[in-house]
């Protein structure tokens, strides 16, 4: 046998043990415990998200699901350690709209998105909603408009971090109205919610999922939604079209991610488990008590939405004004 052949027996060998190992690998999987690391702070809509869903797929894998928050960095800390955890199964993580903003907001990351992952499929959608604080008096986003340019730049608005949706939003929002205000990222969208409630700062875009609760009480007031059609929460809020700002709409998705070179036959059961508890209507209806929508995709689907995100986040940043971190 010439070396040229032998070569080619051995990598064909290779190849075939390869495959019956990784067959046998997502026979026995799950056998341990499996970590889902969440890159925000524990209360957050993504917390929430992956904590409803974990426990319904841990029931259908017969593993205990285990959220680990690892927030910081817009998200930044989080995607990092999932990117270089093994590719084994035993390492998920929530992926969604601001992994893919990230790649334009920061210059070096530590990740990306569309190559350092197997994107499973995406969870929910959430709309975001323009807060401010009861007391201020303001009951409308003209009103609002009006309190910063009378006051141009003295007024702050919170946001959950650099390049989140909460500070693309209001930037754009200040672009659209002439209006200037001094941004205060927090580390989550829970941190900067609380910052309108707690009269630290005097507005912001949050998601619905952590403001909501707030407005229900009354400790905050909602003036638009940035989305194309109300949101079933708060379908007395108008968009922000409606408010008499058009051309401004924000969707924050997400969903589950896996480290690159995880294998198929695992990446498939982790994707059926998925595609059950979302099917679940006691899964569905609690996602949907926080206002998000449930929106079950491909994993090419899910990729595409991530790669769309990149380049509109591109594109807001140029109409925004906003640099790279």
């Amino acid at each position: 046998m010439n070396t040229t052949r032998r070569a080619l027996v051995l990598a064909a060998a290779a190849a075939a043990a390869l495959a019956t190992t990784a067959g046998a690998h997502a026979q026995d999987y799950p056998s341990r415990p499996i970590k889902w690391i969440v890159p925000y702070l524990a209360g957050t809509a993504p917390d929430t998200t992956v904590r409803i869903t974990g426990d319904a797929m841990s029931k259908i894998l017969g593993q205990p699901v285990v959220i680990e928050n690892r927030g910081g960095a817009a998200g930044n800390i989080g995607a990092q350690l999932a990117a270089k955890a093994p590719a084994d199964g035993y390492t998920w993580v929530y992926s969604g709209s601001p992994m893919a903003t990230n790649m334009r907001m920061y210059r070096k990351p530590g990740f990306d998105v569309m190559k350092d992952f197997i994107h499973v499929g995406r969870i929910t959608q959430s709309d975001s909603v323009i807060v401010v604080n009861p007391d201020s008096g303001i009951t409308s986003v003209k009103q609002l408009v009006e309190h910063l340019r009378k006051s141009p730049g003295k007024m702050a608005y919170a946001s959950g971090g650099v390049g989140t949706p909460s500070h693309m939003g209001a930037e754009l929002l200040l672009s659209a109205t002439g209006a200037k205000a001094l941004h205060v990222p927090y580390k989550g969208a829970s941190e900067s919610t609380n910052a309108v409630a707690g009269k630290q700062v005097d507005f912001a875009l949050a998601l619905i999922a952590p403001a909501l609760p707030h407005i229900e009480g009354g400790k905050l007031v909602p003036l638009a939604v940035l989305s194309p059609e109300r949101n079933a929460r708060l379908d007395k809020v108008p968009t922000l079209a409606e408010a008499g700002v058009p051309g401004i709409s924000l969707v924050s998705f997400g969903g589950l991610g896996l480290p690159k070179g995880t294998p198929a036959p695992v990446v498939q059961k982790v994707r059926d488990a998925l595609a059950k508890a979302l099917a679940t209507p006691e899964v569905r209806e609690k996602l949907e008590a926080n206002g998000a929508a449930v929106v079950p995709s491909t994993p090419e689907q899910f990729a595409q939405s991530l790669q769309a995100e990149i380049a509109l986040t591109e594109k807001l940043m140029k109409v925004a004004n906003i640099e790279a971190q």
